[in-house]
């Protein structure tokens, strides 16, 4: 259980990361973050721990006692805003496209992938949203430093920068757990994951 996800705010109730069981435990122990209720209320780390667990299935184990998972917690100090651009990394890009060619719409397991440039960079494209693809491996050797129609290729579909948040599933739009639901849709964050360069 303490592998799992805990929705993080900051002093102005906006999501601002995501962080693990054992984390928001961390932090909740320390008096660096309260829990926070499907009813707004905020609870220092003894006073969520005296909650009531019956019938909870998201519970720590302690020697003494069971603990309820916190699936929200709120910073104490912290009070930035989150960034309003999702981070152009290979993940988002794999996410962006769906794990699909975007040449042969073959869905393929990641390794089985590349990012191709679209306008090739020996040609001057730039590592940018939106001249840069995933690619089947076939495609991409087909490909090569060309464009894509001087080898009979075409897109699927004009690459772009998303709009979706870190907190939902790209794919699915799914939210990870109900009690962020409320705490959604405010802004649009980023990912954390490392950002790719043009160079």
């Amino acid at each position: 259980m303490t592998s799992g996800h805990v929705l993080v705010l900051n002093r102005n109730f906006q999501p601002v990361n995501i962080t693990s069981v054992k984390r928001a435990f961390t932090l909740l122990y320390m008096g660096a973050a309260r829990a926070v209720s499907p009813d707004y209320s905020t609870f220092d780390f003894e006073s969520w721990s005296a909650l009531s667990i019956a019938n909870q299935r998201d519970l720590v184990h302690t020697i003494d006692r069971a603990i309820r998972i916190p699936r929200v917690i709120l910073l104490q100090v912290y009070d930035r805003l989150p960034k309003v651009h999702v981070r152009f990394s290979r993940h988002n890009i794999y996410l962006r496209d769906g794990d699909t060619c975007q040449y042969c719409a073959k869905k393929l397991p990641r390794p089985e992938l590349n990012l191709d440039h679209v306008v090739p960079r020996a040609k001057g494209g730039r590592t940018t949203w939106e001249n840069v693809v995933c690619c089947c491996i076939p495609c991409n050797l087909r490909k090569g430093s060309r464009a894509p129609a001087e080898v009979g290729l075409r897109l699927l579909r004009q690459p772009g920068r998303p709009s979706w948040s870190p907190f939902t599933r790209p794919t699915t739009g799914k939210v990870a757990h109900r009690e962020w639901i409320p705490f959604l849709g405010l802004v649009d964050a980023s990912y954390w994951n490392a950002e790719l360069v043009d160079e």
